[in-house]
């Protein structure tokens, strides 16, 4: 059995669910077989979900880290390149914290590409026939924020630990009365499986063109 640590997000943003966690409730649910799953809500908070993160991981000694967030606008599953080491707040976070232009490791790296299979993931997720892509930013909000501290965290203490950041759309009741598009949550609960066992088993990245242009 693999040891993998599963995290969610709290709502946020005056929002009443967040589609990360009730997805990553149904993984736990029904992981995919071979996988020890534990499951953690993080605080959408500054600081604190980091230390959520860190003591998560402690509990857990997993092999795998994979944390979820959700990213209103987005279409598509979205599996992260790249983390920066910028807190750049467009809306407060949910203890009212709004930091601007702040390191999320003071003196660490500018920034990590992700410690995980990315392409392969994404792969995995459209070969279940659901719609994925490689993404170039997690923004710099709380999602940023705690991918950039779990790749520092496996960069400093961790090295043998895979972990990575996915972004999920928002889920259809969330976008009623919006131009938005949504996915399922039972759909996105999916592509969760389909990225968890393909970062377990994939030794080596796909080489295949997943860029951008802008």
């Amino acid at each position: 059995m693999t040891r993998v640590l599963l995290t969610g997000f709290e709502p946020f943003g005056g929002e009443e669910t967040n589609p990360s966690w009730e997805a990553v409730s149904l993984v736990a649910a029904a992981p995919p077989p071979g996988l020890d799953l534990t499951p953690v809500r993080l605080s959408c908070v500054f600081g604190t979900a980091l230390e959520e993160l860190a003591a998560a991981v402690e509990a857990a000694d997993p092999a795998l880290v994979l944390c979820v967030g959700q990213a209103g606008g987005r279409s598509q599953v979205t599996v992260e390149r790249v983390a920066v080491n910028v807190d750049d707040a467009r809306i407060p976070d949910n203890a009212g914290q709004r930091p601007i232009d702040e390191p999320v490791v003071p003196g660490g790296p500018t920034a990590y590409l992700a410690p995980l299979p990315v392409k392969a993931c994404v792969a995995a997720v459209r070969a279940a026939g659901i719609p994925a892509a490689v993404s170039q930013t997690a923004g710099t909000f709380v999602c940023n924020h705690v991918f950039y501290g779990l790749a520092h965290l496996i960069a400093t203490r961790r090295p043998t630990t895979r972990g990575g950041f996915v972004h999920l759309p928002c889920a259809p009741e969330q976008v009623v009365d919006r131009d938005q598009p949504s996915l399922p949550v039972a759909t996105a609960a999916e592509a969760l499986r389909a990225i968890l066992t393909a970062a377990v088993h994939t030794g080596t990245d796909l080489r295949i063109a997943e860029g951008a242009t802008h």
